[in-house]
């Protein structure tokens, strides 16, 4: 048997190549762990992982080859130096077969230098469970090691659902395909969204795999999606990097400039390490009674949380303290926590919240830097209190006819987005011919032109991402972090002409103007409402403050009204002297 021959041959020599694919932390931006990979030789047949194991399956070697993935795997991973997770894919009937050594990979570990509480044991998918309280049995063996355990490829080979349900994985990878369109796939987000809800109620963190752009990147952090994986993030690599372009180039987010985050809620508490014992945990709890949570840490990054109430309930339980004496805080602690970065808005915290924790509102959640380095622990109790002083406060500065943030919050978001030296788009819209609107129809019918366009610019934009403000009277403000800014001004701009007709009676909508007085009290035709808009791209450190941001954009603006119609006015001009031209779009008329 020649391919037999061949594998022999390679497993002797180990001539297996280790890539390592990173797994980002959504939420904090960071590397969560590694996936390792086998590759044979490129100039081999079984080069493929697939023909690797198809071959091992059929040569009856599929144990000595798992363990040796294994091996080298973990001696890759500890000679990069890698931080985080090491996720190790092993077969499920390779963990079962009767024969297989015992007590190796601990070896290897220990060899290596490595913690088992570092090492996430990962089954794939290619061939059926058929025996699940053997399997339950082999995994226990391995949690019980330190390990942890993720089932792969959900949605994508056999009975996925009920591996989850039978096996009870700390983490559940998704299939890719559930990642590829998502953002314009309302069946794959509402799938994804499910699955979140199911991990929630099993403790399991999801891993969407499969991440390609940036539109999938981004729907997926808005469904509250912990971790993810793909090219997008990085592609398999023998020299993986140990942070990611990619996620540290993207403008932290702000839901509407109010400034307030999630660092003003941070209580310092000491964290405790996954190793420790329950009992040694419990002393905690009873000697401090101020204490309602114990972030749980591996290193300075949190991995789980113990709740009092919940710990102690358990430990009071009979028999529980006798049973468990030596048993380390990891196989109590809830491993799925919200875990939020401290530079978090308290209004984007607070709709996490309201996503993630339902039910078990009362719970603390974990605050980290920027880098996911624990901090401390915030909460609900203090987020609730500080979004209403929030919105008493904001209330006093919001535009009573639209009810949309005024001059103050507008200065405030642009300061604070200068500070974070990201890019961003400054739009100021402003209505020509409204007053003699105003003059013509009524105050009434004016209030009702401003409404509407208050709730057009909302619908235009992410407000996830992007601001609108109401400066005062006919003029309104677009602050937009979305690279496709020219594309959501345009639309703007054509939803706008659309609505028009609507505000006009028949006669003047048919004579295409209305009759009024000018500024000099002289009677005139006036063209239909339309919209100037002049956009100002603000690079980092192109200016100082929001007052110089305020004098470009009212410049602009000025030159877009002298076009007649709607249009769309881009300024291109830049701080050395050079491009003063400024670009006037192709208008769109009412």
């Amino acid at each position: 048997m020649p391919k037999c021959n061949t594998l022999q041959e390679l497993l002797d020599a180990d001539r297996l190549q280790v890539l390592f694919q990173p797994i980002a932390d959504i939420r904090a931006g960071t590397i969560y762990g590694y996936e390792a990979l086998i590759r044979g030789p490129s100039d081999s047949s079984l080069h493929s992982p697939l023909a690797l194991f198809d071959a091992a399956r059929r040569c009856d070697g599929l144990s000595e080859l798992d363990h040796l993935c294994r091996r080298l795997a973990i001696e890759r991973f500890v000679q990069l130096g890698l931080p985080g997770q090491l996720f190790l894919n092993v077969m499920p009937e390779a963990m079962l077969q009767p024969d297989g050594p015992t007590g190796r990979t601990l070896g290897y570990l220990a060899s290596a230098g490595l913690s088992p509480d570092r090492v996430v044991i990962e089954l794939t998918e290619q061939s059926p469970i058929r025996n699940y309280e053997l399997m339950r049995e082999a995994m226990a063996h391995y949690r019980e090691m330190g390990f942890s355990i993720a089932l792969d490829d959900l949605g994508s080979a056999y009975g996925g659902l009920r591996h989850w349900a039978e096996l009870r994985p700390d983490f559940v990878k998704i299939d890719g395909h559930f990642a590829q369109n998502i953002h314009t796939d309302d069946i794959k987000r509402q799938f994804v969204r499910s699955m979140r809800e199911i991990g929630k109620e099993f403790s399991t963190r999801l891993v969407v795999e499969g991440i390609e752009t940036r539109e999938e990147y981004e729907a997926i952090s808005r469904l509250g999606i912990e971790l993810g994986q793909g090219y997008y993030l990085q592609r398999p690599s023998a020299q993986p990097p140990r942070s990611l372009p990619t996620l540290a180039s993207m403008p932290k987010r702000t839901s509407d400039g109010r400034g307030e985050t999630a660092r003003s809620l941070l209580r310092e508490c000491e964290p405790i390490a996954a190793g420790m014992r329950l009992p040694d945990v419990v002393d905690l709890f009873q000697r401090d009674p101020t204490l309602g949570a114990l972030a749980v840490v591996q290193g300075r990054h949190p991995v789980g949380i113990v709740r009092r109430h919940q710990i102690m309930e358990f430990y009071a339980r009979r028999f529980v303290s006798e049973l468990n004496q030596r048993k380390p805080i990891r196989s109590f602690m809830d491993r799925n926590p919200l875990i939020v970065q401290e530079s978090t808005r308290l209004e984007t915290l607070s709709q996490l919240v309201t996503e993630q924790l339902e039910e078990n509102w009362d719970r603390d959640f974990i605050i980290t830097d920027d880098g996911g380095r624990y901090l401390g622990i915030g909460t609900v109790i203090d987020l609730l209190r500080n979004i209403t002083n929030l919105q008493i406060r904001y209330a006093r500065y919001a535009n009573p006819l639209t009810q949309l943030p005024g001059n103050v919050p507008i200065n405030e978001h642009l300061d604070d987005l200068l500070s974070q030296q990201v890019g961003f788009v400054v739009a100021y819209c402003d209505l020509d011919h409204f007053k003699p609107y105003n003059d013509y129809y009524g105050y009434s019918r004016g209030d009702q032109v401003l409404r509407e366009v208050g709730r057009l610019l909302s619908e235009c934009v992410d407000l996830r991402s992007d601001f609108v403000g109401h400066v005062g009277g006919d003029d309104f403000i677009l602050v937009l972090l979305n690279e496709n800014w020219q594309e959501i001004l345009l639309g703007v701009i054509e939803r706008f002409a659309a609505q028009v007709p609507g505000f006009y009676d028949h006669a003047e909508l048919e004579a295409g103007c209305i009759l009024s007085t000018d500024r000099q009290g002289q009677q005139r035709c006036f063209d239909l409402l339309s919209l100037s808009v002049g956009a100002v791209p603000v690079a980092p450190g192109q200016f100082g403050s929001h007052h110089e941001i305020a004098v470009r954009a009212s410049e602009v603006k000025r030159a877009a009204k002298q076009n007649r119609g709607n249009c769309l006015f881009v300024d291109r001009r830049r701080d050395d002297g050079h491009e003063a031209a400024s670009l006037v779009l192709p208008r769109m008329e009412a």
